[in-house]
Protein backbone atom coordinates (compact mmCIF):
# COMPACT_ATOMS: atom_id res chain seq x y z
CA UNK A 1 0.00 0.00 0.00
CA UNK A 2 1.33 3.43 -0.97
CA UNK A 3 0.59 6.40 1.27
CA UNK A 4 0.64 10.00 0.06
CA UNK A 5 1.25 12.59 2.79
CA UNK A 6 0.68 16.30 2.21
CA UNK A 7 2.88 18.78 4.08
CA UNK A 8 2.74 22.57 4.14
CA UNK A 9 5.43 25.16 4.82
CA UNK A 10 4.10 27.68 7.35
CA UNK A 11 5.40 30.33 9.73
CA UNK A 12 6.85 28.53 12.75
CA UNK A 13 4.34 28.30 15.60
CA UNK A 14 6.78 30.00 17.99
CA UNK A 15 6.98 33.14 15.84
CA UNK A 16 4.76 36.15 16.50
CA UNK A 17 2.98 36.88 13.24
CA UNK A 18 2.98 40.46 11.97
CA UNK A 19 0.62 41.98 9.42
CA UNK A 20 2.08 43.91 6.47
CA UNK A 21 1.86 47.68 6.62
CA UNK A 22 -0.53 47.77 3.64
CA UNK A 23 -2.81 45.13 5.28
CA UNK A 24 -2.47 42.87 2.22
CA UNK A 25 -1.35 39.85 4.20
CA UNK A 26 1.14 38.46 6.72
CA UNK A 27 4.79 39.50 6.62
CA UNK A 28 6.94 36.36 6.17
CA UNK A 29 10.18 38.10 5.14
CA UNK A 30 13.12 36.79 7.21
CA UNK A 31 10.71 34.78 9.38
CA UNK A 32 11.46 31.24 10.53
CA UNK A 33 9.36 28.71 8.60
CA UNK A 34 8.66 25.09 9.46
CA UNK A 35 6.34 22.19 8.70
CA UNK A 36 2.72 22.62 9.72
CA UNK A 37 2.41 20.74 13.08
CA UNK A 38 -0.66 18.75 12.01
CA UNK A 39 1.17 17.66 8.84
CA UNK A 40 4.11 16.51 10.96
CA UNK A 41 1.66 14.25 12.79
CA UNK A 42 0.43 12.98 9.39
CA UNK A 43 3.97 12.08 8.31
CA UNK A 44 4.63 10.33 11.61
CA UNK A 45 1.45 8.26 11.25
CA UNK A 46 2.31 7.25 7.68
CA UNK A 47 5.83 6.20 8.73
CA UNK A 48 4.42 4.20 11.64
CA UNK A 49 2.08 2.37 9.26
CA UNK A 50 5.07 1.51 7.09
CA UNK A 51 7.09 0.34 10.09
CA UNK A 52 4.14 -1.87 11.07
CA UNK A 53 4.25 -3.53 7.64
CA UNK A 54 0.94 -2.05 6.53
CA UNK A 55 2.37 0.36 3.95
CA UNK A 56 5.12 -0.26 1.43
CA UNK A 57 5.99 3.33 0.50
CA UNK A 58 5.44 6.80 1.93
CA UNK A 59 5.53 9.73 -0.50
CA UNK A 60 5.60 13.26 0.92
CA UNK A 61 4.03 16.03 -1.20
CA UNK A 62 4.14 19.80 -0.91
CA UNK A 63 3.00 22.66 -3.11
CA UNK A 64 4.48 26.12 -3.19
CA UNK A 65 7.76 27.96 -3.58
CA UNK A 66 11.20 26.40 -4.01
CA UNK A 67 11.90 26.70 -0.26
CA UNK A 68 9.24 24.04 0.36
CA UNK A 69 12.01 21.55 -0.38
CA UNK A 70 13.28 22.23 3.15
CA UNK A 71 9.92 21.10 4.54
CA UNK A 72 10.01 18.00 2.37
CA UNK A 73 13.53 17.21 3.63
CA UNK A 74 12.10 17.22 7.16
CA UNK A 75 9.43 14.74 6.06
CA UNK A 76 12.13 12.57 4.48
CA UNK A 77 14.15 12.74 7.71
CA UNK A 78 11.13 11.54 9.69
CA UNK A 79 10.93 8.52 7.41
CA UNK A 80 9.19 9.25 4.11
CA UNK A 81 10.76 7.37 1.20
CA UNK A 82 10.66 10.13 -1.40
CA UNK A 83 9.03 13.48 -2.05
CA UNK A 84 7.29 15.51 -4.73
CA UNK A 85 7.18 19.31 -4.91
CA UNK A 86 4.59 21.05 -7.05
CA UNK A 87 6.56 24.23 -7.56
CA UNK A 88 4.69 27.50 -8.01
CA UNK A 89 4.86 31.08 -6.76
CA UNK A 90 1.07 31.43 -6.95
CA UNK A 91 -1.06 31.95 -3.85
CA UNK A 92 -2.53 28.48 -3.39
CA UNK A 93 -6.00 28.18 -1.89
CA UNK A 94 -7.47 24.93 -0.48
CA UNK A 95 -9.35 24.01 -3.67
CA UNK A 96 -6.22 24.41 -5.78
CA UNK A 97 -4.20 22.26 -3.35
CA UNK A 98 -6.94 19.60 -3.35
CA UNK A 99 -6.85 19.49 -7.16
CA UNK A 100 -3.07 19.14 -7.16
CA UNK A 101 -3.22 16.35 -4.58
CA UNK A 102 -5.90 14.57 -6.61
CA UNK A 103 -3.71 14.63 -9.71
CA UNK A 104 -0.70 13.32 -7.77
CA UNK A 105 -2.69 10.66 -5.91
CA UNK A 106 -4.02 9.32 -9.20
CA UNK A 107 -0.56 9.46 -10.78
CA UNK A 108 1.03 7.66 -7.84
CA UNK A 109 -1.96 5.31 -7.41
CA UNK A 110 -1.94 5.94 -3.66
CA UNK A 111 -4.29 3.86 -1.51
CA UNK A 112 -4.30 6.36 1.34
CA UNK A 113 -3.84 10.12 1.50
CA UNK A 114 -3.05 11.59 4.92
CA UNK A 115 -3.15 15.33 5.68
CA UNK A 116 -3.14 17.51 8.74
CA UNK A 117 -6.69 18.55 9.63
CA UNK A 118 -5.76 22.21 9.07
CA UNK A 119 -2.80 24.53 8.58
CA UNK A 120 -1.91 26.94 11.38
CA UNK A 121 -1.57 29.89 8.99
CA UNK A 122 -5.00 30.02 7.31
CA UNK A 123 -6.91 27.54 9.56
CA UNK A 124 -9.09 26.64 6.58
CA UNK A 125 -9.72 22.95 7.47
CA UNK A 126 -10.94 22.36 3.91
CA UNK A 127 -8.30 20.63 1.79
CA UNK A 128 -8.87 17.05 3.00
CA UNK A 129 -12.62 17.27 2.62
CA UNK A 130 -12.35 18.83 -0.85
CA UNK A 131 -9.86 16.17 -1.92
CA UNK A 132 -12.14 13.33 -0.84
CA UNK A 133 -15.05 14.92 -2.69
CA UNK A 134 -13.02 15.47 -5.88
CA UNK A 135 -11.76 11.87 -5.83
CA UNK A 136 -15.14 10.49 -4.74
CA UNK A 137 -13.57 8.33 -2.03
CA UNK A 138 -14.30 7.89 1.72
CA UNK A 139 -12.86 10.32 4.27
CA UNK A 140 -12.21 10.40 8.00
CA UNK A 141 -11.41 13.79 9.49
CA UNK A 142 -9.93 14.69 12.91
CA UNK A 143 -8.43 11.22 13.36
CA UNK A 144 -7.08 10.34 16.81
CA UNK A 145 -6.43 6.64 16.04
CA UNK A 146 -5.92 4.76 12.76
CA UNK A 147 -5.88 0.98 12.33
CA UNK A 148 -5.46 -0.55 8.87
CA UNK A 149 -6.23 -4.21 8.12
CA UNK A 150 -7.76 -6.29 5.32
CA UNK A 151 -8.04 -3.40 2.90
CA UNK A 152 -9.97 -1.27 5.38
CA UNK A 153 -9.09 1.55 7.77
CA UNK A 154 -10.77 1.85 11.15
CA UNK A 155 -10.51 5.43 12.32
CA UNK A 156 -11.40 6.91 15.70
CA UNK A 157 -12.19 10.57 15.20
CA UNK A 158 -12.78 13.43 17.61
CA UNK A 159 -16.23 15.02 17.44
CA UNK A 160 -18.05 17.55 19.60
CA UNK A 161 -19.75 14.86 21.63
CA UNK A 162 -16.63 12.74 22.24
CA UNK A 163 -15.22 10.03 19.98
CA UNK A 164 -16.64 8.36 16.89
CA UNK A 165 -15.24 5.22 15.23
CA UNK A 166 -15.84 4.62 11.52
CA UNK A 167 -14.64 2.03 9.00
CA UNK A 168 -13.43 3.09 5.56
CA UNK A 169 -12.75 1.10 2.44
CA UNK A 170 -9.49 2.06 0.73
CA UNK A 171 -8.49 4.24 -1.03
CA UNK A 172 -9.44 6.95 1.47
CA UNK A 173 -8.50 10.36 2.80
CA UNK A 174 -7.60 10.81 6.48
CA UNK A 175 -6.93 14.12 8.25
CA UNK A 176 -5.01 14.05 11.51
CA UNK A 177 -5.85 15.58 14.87
CA UNK A 178 -3.46 16.59 17.61
CA UNK A 179 -3.84 13.45 19.73
CA UNK A 180 -3.16 10.92 16.95
CA UNK A 181 0.54 10.62 17.85
CA UNK A 182 3.61 12.50 18.98
CA UNK A 183 6.07 13.02 16.09
CA UNK A 184 9.53 11.56 16.69
CA UNK A 185 12.63 13.66 17.23
CA UNK A 186 14.56 13.88 13.95
CA UNK A 187 18.10 12.66 14.50
CA UNK A 188 21.20 13.96 12.72
CA UNK A 189 21.88 10.63 10.91
CA UNK A 190 18.33 10.69 9.49
CA UNK A 191 18.77 14.31 8.41
CA UNK A 192 21.92 13.28 6.53
CA UNK A 193 20.13 10.32 4.94
CA UNK A 194 17.27 12.61 3.87
CA UNK A 195 19.70 14.67 1.79
CA UNK A 196 20.25 11.65 -0.45
CA UNK A 197 16.57 10.90 -0.97
CA UNK A 198 14.75 12.00 -4.13
CA UNK A 199 12.61 15.12 -4.47
CA UNK A 200 10.79 15.26 -7.81
CA UNK A 201 9.76 18.73 -8.97
CA UNK A 202 6.72 19.25 -11.19
CA UNK A 203 4.70 22.27 -12.27
CA UNK A 204 0.91 22.61 -11.96
CA UNK A 205 0.63 22.79 -15.77
CA UNK A 206 2.30 19.39 -16.06
CA UNK A 207 -0.46 17.95 -13.89
CA UNK A 208 -3.14 19.73 -15.92
CA UNK A 209 -4.46 21.61 -12.88
CA UNK A 210 -5.90 25.12 -12.84
CA UNK A 211 -4.70 26.79 -9.64
CA UNK A 212 -6.27 30.21 -10.25
CA UNK A 213 -7.57 31.65 -6.95
CA UNK A 214 -11.35 31.68 -6.41
CA UNK A 215 -11.26 33.96 -3.38
CA UNK A 216 -9.89 37.47 -2.95
CA UNK A 217 -8.41 38.74 0.30
CA UNK A 218 -9.72 42.23 0.92
CA UNK A 219 -7.87 43.10 4.11
CA UNK A 220 -5.81 41.50 6.86
CA UNK A 221 -5.82 43.04 10.33
CA UNK A 222 -4.43 42.14 13.72
CA UNK A 223 -7.07 41.43 16.38
CA UNK A 224 -7.87 44.43 18.59
CA UNK A 225 -5.90 44.67 21.82
CA UNK A 226 -7.76 43.54 24.89
CA UNK A 227 -8.39 46.17 27.53
CA UNK A 228 -6.94 45.63 30.99
CA UNK A 229 -9.00 43.87 33.62
CA UNK A 230 -10.26 45.51 36.81
CA UNK A 231 -10.58 44.33 40.40
CA UNK A 232 -13.95 44.69 42.14
CA UNK A 233 -14.72 44.75 45.84
CA UNK A 234 -17.65 42.33 45.87
CA UNK A 235 -20.26 40.53 43.80
CA UNK A 236 -22.60 43.52 43.81
CA UNK A 237 -19.90 45.69 42.22
CA UNK A 238 -19.19 42.99 39.62
CA UNK A 239 -22.87 42.74 38.67
CA UNK A 240 -23.09 46.53 38.44
CA UNK A 241 -20.12 46.68 36.03
CA UNK A 242 -21.41 43.79 33.91
CA UNK A 243 -24.79 45.49 33.67
CA UNK A 244 -23.85 49.13 33.14
CA UNK A 245 -20.34 49.07 31.62
CA UNK A 246 -19.99 45.78 29.76
CA UNK A 247 -23.75 45.60 29.13
CA UNK A 248 -23.74 41.82 28.97
CA UNK A 249 -26.55 41.30 31.50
Amino acid sequence: MKILVAVKRVVDYNVKVRVKSDNSGVDIANVKMSMNPFDEIAVEEAVRLKEAGVATEVVAVSAGVTQCQETLRTALAIGADRAVLVETDADLQPLAVAKLLKALAEKEQAQMIILGKQAIDDDSNQTGQMLASLMDIPQATFASKVVVADGKATVTREVDGGLETIALTLPAVITTDLRLNEPRYVTLPNIMKAKKKTIDIVKPDELGVDIAPRLKTIKVEEPPKRSAGAMVADVAALVEKLKNEAKVI
